[in-house]
């Protein structure tokens, strides 16, 4: 049974999710890359605003590979938007 934390996060990250693909659709800018982005930014926040003050359960504690995952395709997005921008003989 999961607990009220957990549920708050579950429920935070979805509607955060559903949100975005509700406003990047109204904005016609729907995108794999923009949706991720966005919701890396919400799983981060959401995970923030869950946190208990005490103690740690362990499914927080692996929240912390999911981050690092995230953040690591947030980079590799990054480099290659900036690689698009970039004239080619730059690089």
């Amino acid at each position: 049974m999961p607990t009220r934390r957990r549920q708050q996060f579950i429920t935070g990250h979805l509607a955060w999710m559903l949100a975005t693909v509700l406003v990047l659709t109204l904005l016609e800018s729907l995108s794999y890359e923009l949706f991720f982005v966005i919701s890396l930014i919400g799983f981060l926040v959401v995970t923030e605003l869950t946190a208990p003050f005490a103690v740690r359960p362990r499914w927080r504690r692996r929240l912390k590979w999911l981050i690092a995952l995230g953040l690591a395709a947030f980079g590799y997005i990054v480099v290659r938007r900036i690689l698009e921008i970039l004239p080619s003989g730059v690089v």
